[in-house]
């Protein structure tokens, strides 16, 4: 393979990995507008994009060994291609998490529940965000915006916690809803989790870029 067509499959990487990362932030917003608008059919969109999104990771998978096994990447390549290997675990485990909290969100419209979904919109823009930023600063090389997604993460983690604290007292107040309101905690911890994933995205995207990860730095 010459280096010209080598560099055209790394930017098929980038648009697959930039389309996988939509995919993902699609799922997020139509599993919670689900709950907010209490749409069956919007949750069931969250549902399917799943899918979509396992298939985006077995292709990306694929284009990934493929790029490493037509050329000898020099160590440059080789840190771009295997972070976007780890990249797109972080990313399907997203789309789980956004059906997680549509299966959720199908469940409380079909028992009747109305859910205000105040407590977690906010945490729902931050961490569709997230997504969307760590994958950008993986096809712009952009380190700062990486660590601002990283960054993020402890803004949502304070917003879970106020999030535990205002159901929690909810529940005290109103036992009868207690069930209910244990489902919304559990959107709020997927969504949290989200965040985590996002993190994570972000830190393979400075070590394709660094050569250090920032764990390695912690560590030292």
């Amino acid at each position: 393979m010459t280096r010209n067509r080598f560099n055209q499959q790394l930017a098929e990487l980038n648009m697959c990995l930039s389309h996988m990362g939509q995919l993902c932030e699609e799922a997020i917003g139509a599993a919670v507008e689900a709950l907010a608008a209490q749409d069956i059919k919007m949750a069931e969109d969250a549902v399917a994009l799943e899918r979509i999104i396992d298939e985006k990771e077995r292709d990306i998978q694929s284009l990934c060994l493929k790029l490493l096994m037509q050329q000898q990447p020099v160590a440059s390549d080789l840190r771009v291609i295997s972070s976007a290997m780890k990249m797109i675990t972080d990313m399907e485990r997203i789309g789980d998490q956004a059906a997680d909290i549509a299966e959720i969100a199908m469940f409380l419209i079909q028992q009747n529940h109305f859910v205000e979904p105040r407590y977690i919109a906010e945490m729902a823009v931050t961490t569709r965000k997230m997504v969307t930023d760590s994958v950008r600063a993986y096809i712009d090389r952009d380190v700062e915006l990486a660590e601002s997604v990283m960054k993020s993460d402890d803004t949502v983690d304070e917003m879970f916690r106020q999030v535990m604290q205002k159901l929690t007292k909810m529940i005290a107040e109103d036992p009868q809803r207690g069930e209910m309101i244990l489902d919304l905690l559990m959107v709020a911890k997927y969504l949290e989790r989200i965040g985590d994933h996002a993190t994570n995205v972000a830190e393979w995207v400075v070590y394709s870029i660094t050569a250090v990860h920032p764990d390695e730095k912690v560590g030292k």
